[in-house]
């Protein structure tokens, strides 16, 4: 960042408006994430992180409070299994952009192959006949 923009946000952090703490708050929870290894670790973390998105005043973060509240020892899981949903998620970003650079399939069978393309991590495709020549190796005796 630059210096006009870091103390922007300094500004920002210290000032009373609602982006502000919302921000805050955002950031409490994502370093809970960042630094809780262990069920036991998170657990007073998002207690306090809890009572704090109850008071603040702000209702997407009253909401999300209550959801994780109401899926606390699932969420606790999380932290022990370590595993998450981020590549499911970036796989469905790429098809989504597929269908969106297609303007829509014809059929849905088109969009299934495409899916399999993008998706299926196929090893056994012939080469792009675009790609540049190797030259093979000559053997020398």
């Amino acid at each position: 960042w630059t210096v006009k923009q870091t103390e922007t946000m300094h500004w920002l952090q210290r000032s009373n408006l609602k982006t502000a703490r919302a921000w805050r708050i955002k950031q409490a929870l994502r370093s809970i994430y960042a630094t809780a290894t262990t069920p036991d670790e998170a657990t007073p973390l998002l207690k306090r992180w809890l009572s704090w998105a109850s008071r603040c005043r702000l209702e997407p973060f009253k909401r999300l409070g209550r959801t994780i509240s109401k899926h606390l020892p699932g969420v606790l899981n999380g932290f022990n299994a370590g595993k998450h949903n981020g590549r499911v998620e970036a796989m469905n970003r790429s098809l989504q952009e597929a269908r969106a650079r297609a303007r829509g399939y014809r059929r849905v069978e088109n969009f299934i192959a495409m899916a399999y393309l993008i998706a299926g991590k196929l090893t056994h495709l012939p080469t792009s006949p675009f790609a540049p020549f190797l030259p093979v190796p000559q053997e020398t005796t």
